[in-house]
């Protein structure tokens, strides 16, 4: 089987390119499949992750990302002209391929890729959620943009031989298109690393950007009785554009002894082994990978009830807790509540560790197989 993945690049520790990650280590272990990943903006920096050397790596050099900052009118016609440049470039790299089974990871080459006909079936993997373009909430050109393309995204969907979501939430917001199928993301084989709870620290992972809004939990850890800040730690890992800003956010709301960020860790499984539960901010998702991984790892989760993934996942005081999506005030009311009843923690952290068996890597990877067995005997 010759399968090709697009993704736009692979040079961000994010968990998009993580599970992508897993799944070439799967199809590798197989030992029938040929393998590619093109990207469109890797622009000749290595891989964060090491993928494994059995997997073709092709960069088309468009550069989308290259145009972030610009004005809106020079952002949107650059725009336009590298789509197209993107469509000659990937039109000829699968002709020549000539794959059975071609995954987009969406959104640059999703409103032409089902036009490519190299004989290819073709499966859009959506990472985010239906309404993703619309949290950011952006007025004038940009806005309309995000609703224009909102629109745009119902009519692309339908295009592909399978489009795949990954909550059950999710596909409800889409309705009963007949080429919907849901395959969540699977929890990795967790390596063996003993969860040692009763550190007294919090944890937090994700890209430090406007999705995952770290700003809003470090709003909730100011908001915790100074007692419980002075025994407890939160250690928020990642990287991006708002690195600067929350640090600074951590001195002006006087939290920085006890709220610290970290650079991205390789040993995340050892940083969750050493917390006791994990806090999710976030504005969206697609499928919130960090949280399943934590409570594999026994970490249950304090959480907004963000779009979309926490419905899907958490049960409410058997292994985590979820409030109202954006009330501050009720999530640092939630993390003191497990700060503060050492029972219900544990409680949680033996019902979290009980996720990796729906979310097995197995069991995903075989809805997988299956999908694309149906599709290449079509």
């Amino acid at each position: 089987m010759k399968l090709v993945y697009c993704i736009a690049d692979v040079y961000n520790p994010g968990g998009m390119e993580r599970v992508l990650l897993n799944k070439l280590r799967w199809w590798v272990a197989r030992g029938d499949c040929d393998l590619m990943v093109v990207t469109t903006d890797q622009n000749g920096r290595p891989p964060f992750y090491a993928f494994p050397p059995e997997v073709r790596m092709v960069d088309l050099g468009v550069n989308y990302k290259a145009d972030n900052g610009r004005n809106p009118v020079a952002k949107i016609l650059s725009y336009f002209r590298k789509r197209r440049l993107h469509r000659q470039r990937l039109t000829e790299l699968l002709m020549k391929e000539r794959a059975d089974i071609v995954v987009s990871l969406y959104p640059s080459e999703s409103s032409f890729i089902p036009k490519i006909k190299d004989g290819s079936k073709k499966v859009l993997e959506l990472h985010f959620n239906k309404y993703f373009r619309l949290q950011y909430n952006r007025d004038g050109l940009l806005g309309l943009a995000d609703r224009f393309r909102t629109w745009q995204d119902e009519r692309i969907v339908r295009r592909f031989d399978r489009f795949v979501v990954l909550t059950r939430e999710d596909a409800g917001y889409w309705g009963a298109l007949p080429n919907l199928v849901v395959i969540p993301n699977a929890a990795l084989n967790i390596p063996d690393v003993q969860h040692n709870p009763g550190n007294h620290r919090v944890i937090a992972v994700g890209r430090l950007d406007y999705q995952k809004g770290f700003d809003r939990l470090l709003e909730a850890w100011a908001l915790l009785p100074a007692p419980l800040r002075e025994s407890w730690q939160l250690d928020i890992f990642g990287q991006g554009e708002w690195e600067q800003m929350l640090k600074e956010k951590c001195v002006t709301l006087g939290i920085a002894d006890s709220a610290r960020i970290n650079k991205p860790t390789s040993a995340i499984f050892e940083e969750y082994a050493a917390s006791d539960f994990l806090v999710m901010s976030s504005h969206y998702e697609g499928f919130p990978m960090v949280m399943i991984e934590a409570m594999a790892c026994g970490l249950p989760v304090v959480c907004f009830d963000f779009l979309c993934g926490p419905r899907d996942i958490i049960v409410p005081e058997k292994n985590g807790l979820m409030v109202k999506e954006g009330d501050i005030p009720a999530l640092a009311a939630a993390m003191q509540r497990v700060m503060e009843d050492p029972v219900l923690l544990g409680n949680m952290s033996r019902g979290a560790k009980r996720i990796s068996q729906t979310y097995s890597e197995a069991a995903v990877m075989a809805q997988w197989e299956a999908c694309f067995k149906e599709l290449m005997q079509r």
